[in-house]
């Protein structure tokens, strides 16, 4: 029997190879096309992620408008993962494709601030309530940044990130904690020559008696976290856990940074807004510029004058900090657009509504075949892991990760025209997605499992 109880190793390999092969007869472009691809792209694919799916071959999508997909063998789907959050407010919406053909016309990128640079940094201010406020072009570049500025304010080498987090490409957070409390840097991680582990501190999420005595020493600049886990499955804070989290960093000196990119979902002002958490600084990614590559990152005016202070006494030479396609006058408008637009409650409201729908829907379907699953939601993103407890840390979520029941699950709602998070199990719901687009989804999945738990 497989880890995921009365779901049988057996029943799972033959709903795989089934649903393979009905994946490979459906999409004889895309196949004819991963070939092509193979001769000059490096795993046949622009981005190496992109195989992600494990399917035979990539899916290659001609059109992307709200939440409908078509693919190259004009095969339609309806899109939970959404970019992987990258579209978290749709394809293609309408007033999206308004701003950026609007701002073709008057110029990409000048390496000098647009008008829309004030009004950015307000809105930024206004809805995630810190003062001061840069523009990179991906999470991960802000994030890199905001590790170094913090490194030079408090004068400490040392971060602290939780086991199991994803803060996009930024090197000193692939690091893990073994099961003896160890720190081991991801043996996945290609091409670093650099123990990572030397400046780089690791605890388990919820775990306030290991984060207090990881920064007792008052020798780790910040801690990095995301509000939720959400690249290993959904892990909650516990409750009490950001409290002592705010208190803890307060305590030792060391800046706390909420890397939102993935709770944006939670609401208007992301995850801290929604909840009043009170971080030194915030990165934004993602969905920030309507899936333009962009990002932003904000500090506390506490934190910022101790930057000023920091640049008027530095010597001259290159910051290591900023790119030059980063606060172009693209970026700035498509910002501002998803700012006045997508990051209100008149948005959030029926999103949140139709999230509370999957997400019951979910648990009912699960109840109902008596599968040890849980569902977790949060804000207009929710998730369903292969097991009845939910994780407590990144380590018990890791170890849920059941990939054959996943890769089964995907391939069977890939065939039948629905589409959710390869690398889990996450779906969102955007202004686009309807009732009907929530049913079918719940309807596949009921499928799917109805089929796996059979007796």
């Amino acid at each position: 029997m497989s880890s995921s109880e009365n779901i049988s190793d057996e029943r799972i390999a033959a709903m795989l190879a089934r649903e393979s092969d009905m994946f490979i007869q459906r999409n004889t472009r895309s196949r004819q096309l991963a070939e092509e691809s193979r001769l000059h792209l490096l795993n046949g694919v622009p981005m190496f992620w992109m195989i992600d799916w494990e399917t035979s071959f990539p899916l290659f999508i001609e059109k992307a408008v709200g939440v409908d997909l078509v693919d190259a063998d004009g095969n339609s789907y309806i899109d939970f993962c959404l970019g992987d959050t990258g579209a978290m407010f749709g394809h293609s919406p309408r007033p999206v494709a308004e701003a950026l053909r609007r701002q073709a016309r008057l110029g990409l990128t000048t390496m000098m601030p647009s008008p829309d640079a004030p009004v950015v940094g307000r809105l930024l201010t206004e809805r995630f309530h810190l003062p001061f406020w840069q523009i990179a072009a991906t999470a991960s570049d802000a994030n890199r940044s905001v590790l170094r500025w913090c490194r030079a304010v408090t004068g400490r080498k040392n971060i602290l990130v939780f086991n199991g987090c994803y803060h996009g490409a930024v090197d000193e957070t692939f690091v893990s904690r073994a099961a003896d409390g160890t720190s081991l840097r991801d043996p996945g991680l290609v091409g670093e020559p650099r123990d990572l582990t030397a400046f780089t501190k690791v605890v388990e999420f919820n775990d306030v008696d290991a984060l207090e005595a990881a920064l007792a020493p008052e020798d780790v600049a910040c801690v990095l976290a995301e509000p939720v886990m959400t690249n290993c499955g959904m892990v909650l804070p516990a409750e009490g856990f950001h409290d002592a989290l705010r208190r803890i960093t307060r305590k030792t000196g060391t800046l706390l940074i909420m890397d939102e990119t993935h709770c944006m979902s939670s609401g208007p002002g992301g995850y801290s807004g929604t909840f009043g958490l009170e971080p030194d600084a915030i990165v934004l990614g993602k969905p920030i510029a309507g899936g333009v590559p962009a990002a932003a990152y904000g500090f506390s005016a506490l934190i910022a004058g101790r930057i000023s202070a920091f640049l008027a006494a530095r010597p001259s030479g290159h910051s290591g900090i900023g790119t030059t396609l980063s606060g172009s006058a693209l970026q700035l408008a498509m910002m501002r657009l998803v700012l006045e637009t997508y990051l209100t409650s008149r948005t959030f409201e029926p999103l949140l509504t139709l999230a509370e729908r999957l997400e019951t829907g979910l648990s009912r379907i699960i109840r109902k075949h008596k599968a040890p699953w849980h569902v977790v939601r949060v804000g207009a993103r929710v998730e369903f892991m292969c097991t009845p407890i939910p994780p407590r840390n990144g380590r018990d979520a890791l170890a849920a990760i059941h990939r054959p029941i996943d890769r089964a699950v995907h391939h069977y709602l890939l065939n039948r025209g629905i589409v959710i998070t390869p690398f889990h199990n996450m779906m969102l719901v955007c202004p686009a997605t309807r009732r009907s687009h929530v049913d079918a989804l719940v309807a596949g999945v009921e499928g799917c499992l109805g089929e796996l738990r059979a007796a």
